[in-house]
């Protein structure tokens, strides 16, 4: 049986990373917030919140935090640049999800944020010059300096990784 936690795998660095795959990955981010929206058309506020997988996250949880792991990742793409090897603020994301904004508030909220979000993100990265990639920031939880390039494979995958979560749902039960 598939594994539903990763429907699509887990995210695997990319070495060495180059302008081709960097302008891939800036594509798929951009693309993210029309994928989701188009993942979660239709569904009705009980399916929003159906977990898509036993002691998963609901729909309406991915959403909202597709919103919270990407504003936080925009941040972070941030301090690398201007500061020298910056340690960013962890957060539990669990517990962000069941905050009632996570868990109850509508989904719209959240798309609205994330195709702004994604908008400024992308423009802010498209404006980056290859060498900037190679600037990190340490994460606490993983005590190593992540670069700017992992970091972008890693974004990419992660909104991929969601709307398949959503879309391996929908397909299970039908919707």
């Amino acid at each position: 049986m598939d594994d539903l936690r990763f429907p699509i795998g887990q995210f695997a660095t990319v070495e060495p990373v180059d302008a081709e795959q960097r302008a891939h990955w800036m594509e798929e981010i951009e693309r993210l917030p029309e994928q989701l929206c188009e993942a979660v058309a239709g569904l009705s506020d009980e399916q929003l919140d159906t977990p898509y997988r036993a002691g998963g996250w609901t729909v309406r949880q991915v959403v909202h935090h597709l919103a919270d792991s990407h504003m936080n990742s925009y941040i972070r793409f941030k301090l690398a640049v201007t500061e020298e090897l910056p340690t960013i603020k962890p957060y539990y994301e669990d517990r962000w999800a069941e905050l009632s904004d996570g868990a109850h508030a509508p989904i719209e909220l959240s798309l609205t944020l994330l195709k702004a979000l994604h908008a400024r993100w992308v423009y802010f990265i498209k404006s980056l010059r290859p060498e900037q990639f190679e600037c990190a920031f340490i994460h606490p939880e993983h005590g190593r300096a992540m670069k700017l390039n992992d970091a972008l494979g890693m974004y990419a995958w992660h909104g991929r990784h969601h709307v398949a979560h959503i879309m391996g749902l929908r397909s299970r039960n039908g919707w």
